[in-house]
Formats: C-alpha cells, structure tokens, sequence
C-alpha cells in the first residue's frame, strides 16, 4: 500500500482535524464551565451543571463522528484511528462518571484527571492529523 495520502484521505485529514481540534475546544469548555458552578461548601449552579451536561453531550457527538471518519476513511492510519476510538470511549466513561459527582463527590478524584488526559487526547490527534497532511502532502 502506497504511502502517499490520496485526495479523499486529504479531505479526510482536514475534516478529522477540524472534529479532534473542535472536541479538544469542547473539552476546555469544560473545565471552565466546571469552574462557573463548583463552590467548595455551597450549593452548585444548576444553570451551569446543565450547560456541562449538554456540553458533554455534544462533545460526545463531536468526537463520535470524528471516530467514524477515522474508520471509514484513515484506517490506514493506525494512531489517528485507535486515538479517535479511545477518544471517544474516554468522552463517555467520563461524561458518566460525571453523572454520579452530584450524588458521589468521590468520584471527582477519577473525574478530573480524565479530563487531564483527554485534554492530551484531544489536542494531540488535530497536530498529528496535520503532520500527516504535511509529511504527505
């Protein structure tokens, strides 16, 4: 198999790039969202854990479709492929752990150092979808 990226694969970089650095923003938002209703003592924001909730939810879409341009179109390109799958399977695992903080505040310490590494994740997959644009193109 040739190691030169085909146009279709070019537009499926870009696209990947677009959804894994669009996720990667998500992901930031977060945390700053996060950060508008945690109060040590007091009661949270509910207006605020709402726009988190839903801010999981898309980022959870986001990295879904990223995912599937990943397996249909760079299967070839093995570190963006596994990269988006565990992406997407971290996105969940902690949008459901972030379900159970309100009625287990211990699940936090599992919590936020996922949203460490995904921040990694997520910010990685756009640079090396475009260094493989670079490199091949």
């Amino acid at each position: 198999m040739s190691s030169r990226v085909t146009g279709r694969e070019e537009t499926a970089l870009a696209a990947f790039a677009a959804l894994t650095g669009l996720t990667s923003v998500l992901i930031i938002l977060q945390g700053i969202w996060a950060g508008m209703f945690i109060r040590e003592g007091q009661d949270n924001k509910e207006s605020w854990v709402e726009v988190h909730d839903w801010g999981a939810r898309i980022t959870f879409v986001i990295a879904l479709i990223a995912a599937v341009v990943a397996v249909v179109f760079l299967r070839r390109h093995v570190a963006l492929l596994i990269g988006s799958i565990v992406l997407l399977v971290l996105v969940f695992v902690e949008a459901y752990i972030g379900g159970l903080v309100g009625d287990n505040p211990a699940a936090e310490t599992v919590h936020f150092p996922l949203a460490m590494a995904l921040v990694g994740l997520s910010v990685w997959l756009p640079i090396r979808s475009r260094a493989l644009r670079r490199a091949h193109g």
